[in-house]
């Protein structure tokens, strides 16, 4: 059975997920994993979500904000044996989901080249290809998304 809970980046099980995350991007990313983890080890995410299947932690998510009526998506990430069974796409509903709850209008997302699954899923989702914002201006390698939620 799978459970959704909210809570912030330092839920140890939040903290046990990004671990593995932080692993599978630094193989993914090869020599600019430097570049993009600097980006990823920001203070407390306030807004973050485990699944849980049979109470053991097997996806991640959360957001945080850009400005005042946009979410920036960050640290999404599931378990590679329980990809392709809808799991990330329930933590981004939910996380637009809350982040329409605290009124933000628009969501934000980047995502490398290379994270073909992770591209199709935000498409699949609504979210639509913009210039790169903020320090992922020039990053050939970073692909910036946008959503009206």
């Amino acid at each position: 059975m799978l459970s959704i809970k909210r809570t912030t980046s330092d839920n140890p099980d939040f903290e046990k997920l990004v671990v593995q995350l932080d692993a599978y991007l630094a193989v993914l990313d090869g020599e600019d994993h430097a570049f993009y983890s600097q980006f990823n080890k920001s203070s407390l995410l306030k807004n973050a979500l485990i699944v849980y299947e049979n109470e053991i932690p097997i996806a991640i998510g959360a957001y945080k904000e850009y400005d005042a009526e946009t979410a920036e998506m960050k640290r999404m990430f599931t378990l590679p044996k329980h990809r392709g069974k809808g799991i990330a796409s329930k933590v981004l509903t939910e996380l637009e989901s809350w982040a329409k709850e605290e009124n933000y209008k628009t969501a934000l997302l980047e995502t490398g080249h290379l994270q073909k699954d992770a591209i199709y899923l935000y498409q699949k989702l609504g979210y639509k290809i913009i210039e790169n914002f903020g320090q992922y201006q020039g990053v050939d390698n970073s692909i910036c998304m946008k959503k009206i939620i």
